[in-house]
């Protein structure tokens, strides 16, 4: 079996794809810029953690150096690739635009054509519920349109659906994108809620908590993201016989090319994951109620019919066991 490449593999949910592939007995090709948006000892913790297995190799490089990308893709021969590499954050996409433009845009085309000029039997990347950005309409479906995205973050990621679309139809790449919503768990990135407010509750700071505390979100536990990713990863798509009749729906094609969201389908009060945080560290928060973020929504809610009809998986940890579980690695990791 060729090996399956797998960018961003030190990062959260790239170093858990390419644990469960390896875990699978198949051959991970790690590819990782190591930039400074976070911790970078944490990200090397993840690659040491990969490095375990003799079945996985790791390379340093930039997906936005066009050359040496051609040149990984010819070196490696993968025909399967996950795609996790991406400057991630709604809100830093406000500060340093020009890293999204080089790490979501660049570099995606660049993988884009590593694909193509390599013959790679699927490509699967990852997407984000932030395409959905103005949609009112719950629970957001594969289905609804995705035209008005509220953060730069989120506009790439939809050009990037749009981007593999082109390739899918032009040179029967086949190729799917998740829409992953706000994934968390163990190995996360420190800038995310759950370990922002781990922290501040833990060192007895205020929780900054936006828009009043009125927020939901359909939080999704790490585990179930790799287990529908690598599900998906195995099940390439095909040309859908007749989509051409039905272009106005934003999830049909004739090309071999599919879009699905993967969340717990179940939306969860802020509130009610802060009471479970608390409840596991066993102390009580500060709270500091503060107006929402620009680029932030205020609900999501996947709908997730199209997933499970294609992979027969539906998401199942929910936050009364997803907060523990993250809670004793965050104390693991870091120390009582």
């Amino acid at each position: 079996m060729s090996p399956v490449l797998v960018t961003g593999a030190a990062g959260f949910i790239g170093f858990h794809i390419a644990r469960r592939l390896l875990g699978d007995g198949i051959e991970v090709v790690g590819v990782d810029s190591l930039n400074e948006y976070y911790d970078r000892t944490l990200k090397e913790a993840r690659l040491r953690e990969l490095a375990h297995d003799r079945r996985f190799t790791f390379v340093k490089l930039d997906l936005a150096e066009t050359d040496r990308t051609a040149a990984l893709f010819r070196d490696v021969g993968a025909k399967e690739v996950a795609h996790l590499a991406a400057q991630a954050g709604v809100r830093y996409s406000m500060e340093n635009p020009q890293a999204y433009a080089q790490s979501n845009l660049v570099a995606f085309l660049n993988v884009l054509e590593g694909c193509r000029a390599t013959g790679v039997r699927h490509l699967v990347y990852a997407s984000t519920s932030s395409v959905y950005g103005l949609n009112a309409v719950m629970p957001f479906s594969e289905h609804h349109g995705v035209d008005h995205p509220i953060s730069l973050y989120g506009a790439t990621k939809r050009a990037n659906e749009l981007m593999a679309h082109s390739y899918s139809h032009l040179f029967g790449l086949p190729t799917t994108g998740l829409r992953f919503f706000t994934v968390y768990g163990p190995w996360g990135r420190p800038d995310m809620a759950f370990f922002i407010f781990t922290k501040a509750i833990l060192e007895g700071r205020p929780l900054q908590v936006f828009n009043h505390g009125e927020s939901t979100r359909d939080f999704t536990y790490v585990d179930d993201i790799v287990e529908a990713f690598t599900r998906v990863l195995a099940r390439p798509p095909r040309p859908e016989p007749g989509a051409a009749d039905r272009l106005t729906d934003p999830a049909s094609s004739p090309a071999p090319f599919r879009i699905y969201n993967i969340g717990q389908q179940d939306p969860v009060p802020l509130m009610r994951v802060i009471e479970l945080l608390e409840q596991a560290l066993g102390r009580k928060a500060v709270k500091e109620y503060l107006p929402a973020q620009p680029g932030d929504v205020a609900k999501t809610w996947a709908e997730g019919l199209e997933l499970e009809r294609a992979t027969g998986f539906r998401p199942g940890i929910g936050v009364e066991e997803g907060v523990p579980k993250f809670v004793a690695w965050y104390r693991s990791y870091y120390g009582p």
